[in-house]
C-alpha cells in the first residue's frame, strides 16, 4: 500500500465552478479518489496545493493517514492552518481511505464502525442560481418539488453581500420565502441560507418575521470569524442556527459550541481535513447536543459519497447538502452514479471503499474552463447613497 502516484485533474461540469479531484495509486496498481472543494475563479489555487504536496506522498504508507495529515500540516503548512491547504489535504485523506476500503473489500461505513442509518437525507441546493426575482424562485422551487425533494435551500437575499442593507432588502428576502413557503405547501423543509452576509440585528429581524413560515433552519447569519454575533443572533430567535461552513479547524469549533453559537453545525468533508476531521468535530459537538448537517457543495460523486459515508456513522446527523445543478454532469463522468430515491434519501454505497468511482478518460474530456468575469460594484454604487436601488450595478455616476 505504497503510494506511487498522484494525479489531480480540473473538471468542468458547466455550471457553478470547476471541481478539482485527486487520483492516488499504489505500488500495486490499486487506486482510490478524493476530492477537493474548491471556489470559483480559485480552483487553481487548490489544485497547486496538491501539486505541492504530492511529492511528500510517494512512497509513503496508504494506511498512515492520521500520521500523514499531522506531519504535512506540522512540517509542509509549518503549523499555519490556511483553508486551501486543508481542502488539499481532505483531498489527499478521502483517497487513502478509499484506499484503506478497496484494500479492505469494504464500504467506508463499515470501516468507520458501521452504518446507524439505512439511507441518507439530502437536501437540494444549486438549483436557484442566476434568478433574479421572487417570480422565478418559485418556479424552480416547484420544480424541485417536482423532483421529488422534501427539503430545499436558498439564500432569499438580493443584492450584492454587505453587513449593512436597507429595510426594502430584508423585506424581499421575507417576501421571497413567503411566496415560496406557499408555493411548495406546508410539507416542504425551507432551509435559509443567509451567507454570513448581514449584521446581527439584520439578521434577528429577518429570522424573527420568518419563523412564521416554518424554517427548518437559519444558516450563517453573520461572520463566524466573530464568533460572538452568531451567538447573540441564536440567543434572540427561535429558529435552529447553523455555521461552520467557513471554519475549518477543530480549534475553530471550540469556540462555537463554548459560547452555544449555533444548534447545528455544517463543515465540509472536502474542506476541513477530510473524513477523520469530520468524525473529530461531529463527536466535539454531540455532548453539546449539537446536530450535524455536512455542507457539501462538491460534486455529486467523490464529495457526496464522502459525506453520505460520513452522515451514515455519526449519530448527531441531521441532514446533508446536495447540489442537483451538479448531478446530470457527474453522472455522465461515473458509471457508478449515487441513487437519491423519492423524498431526497440518498442510498448508501455499499462497494468497497466510497463505491464510487470515475471514468478516467470521460472525466479528462472536460478540462478546466474559466468562468465568465463578474463585475464588482464600484463606490459609488454602494449603499446608503442617494437613490440607491439594490441589485443595480454600473450605475452612471
Amino acid at each position: 500500500m505504497k503510494i506511487a502516484r498522484v494525479e489531480t485533474f480540473l473538471f468542468h461540469p458547466g455550471s457553478g465552478k470547476n471541481l478539482l479531484f485527486v487520483r492516488i495509486e499504489t505500488e500495486s496498481g490499486l487506486h482510490g479518489w478524493g476530492e477537493a472543494y474548491v471556489s470559483v475563479k480559485k480552483e487553481k489555487v487548490v489544485d497547486q496545493y496538491l501539486k505541492a504536496i504530492a511529492p511528500y506522498l510517494i512512497g509513503r504508507s496508504a494506511f498512515n493517514i492520521r500520521h500523514l495529515g499531522q506531519i504535512l500540516f506540522d512540517d509542509f503548512a509549518i503549523r499555519r492552518s490556511s483553508v486551501d491547504f486543508l481542502c488539499a489535504w481532505s483531498a489527499v485523506e478521502i483517497a487513502l481511505w478509499d484506499l484503506v476500503g478497496k484494500k479492505a473489500g469494504l464500504p467506508l461505513h463499515n470501516i468507520l464502525g458501521g452504518a446507524v442509518r439505512e439511507k441518507v437525507r439530502v437536501y437540494a441546493n444549486g438549483w436557484w442560481y442566476g434568478v433574479d426575482s421572487i417570480e422565478k424562485t418559485v418556479e424552480r422551487a416547484l420544480a424541485v418539488k417536482a423532483m421529488g425533494y422534501t427539503a430545499l435551500k436558498w439564500d432569499p437575499f438580493p443584492g450584492p453581500w454587505r453587513t449593512f442593507v436597507s429595510s426594502a432588502e430584508e423585506d424581499y428576502a421575507v417576501d421571497n420565502v413567503r411566496a415560496v413557503r406557499e408555493a411548495v405547501g406546508p410539507e416542504m423543509d425551507l432551509l435559509i441560507d443567509a451567507h454570513r452576509r448581514v449584521a446581527p440585528h439584520h439578521a434577528i429581524r429577518v429570522a424573527r418575521r420568518l419563523a412564521e413560515f416554518g424554517i427548518y433552519c437559519y444558516e450563517e447569519p453573520c461572520l463566524s470569524d466573530n464568533i460572538d454575533l452568531v451567538a447573540e443572533v441564536r440567543q434572540a430567535i427561535d429558529v435552529p442556527v447553523v455555521t461552520g461552513e467557513t471554519l475549518y479547524t477543530k480549534e475553530d469549533f471550540v469556540p462555537v459550541l463554548a459560547k452555544r453559537a449555533a444548534d447545528i453545525l455544517n463543515p465540509d468533508v472536502c474542506a476541513v481535513g477530510g473524513i477523520g476531521a469530520m468524525l473529530d468535530i461531529a463527536a466535539m459537538a454531540q455532548p453539546h447536543a449539537v446536530a450535524i448537517s455536512p455542507h457539501n457543495y462538491n460534486s455529486t460523486i467523490v464529495g457526496l459519497a464522502a459525506t453520505l459515508h460520513l452522515s451514515a456513522v455519526i449519530p448527531n446527523f441531521t441532514i446533508a447538502e446536495l447540489f442537483i445543478n451538479l448531478q446530470e454532469p457527474c453522472d455522465a463522468i461515473t458509471p457508478s452514479p449515487i441513487v437519491i430515491e423519492e423524498g431526497g434519501w440518498a442510498v448508501l454505497p455499499t462497494a468497497p471503499g466510497l463505491g464510487v468511482e470515475i471514468d478516467r478518460e470521460a472525466l479528462l474530456a472536460r478540462p478546466y474552463q474559466d468562468f465568465p468575469h463578474k463585475d464588482m460594484r464600484q463606490y459609488w454604487e454602494e449603499f446608503p447613497r442617494k437613490n440607491y436601488v439594490w441589485g443595480v450595478a454600473n450605475v452612471t455616476r
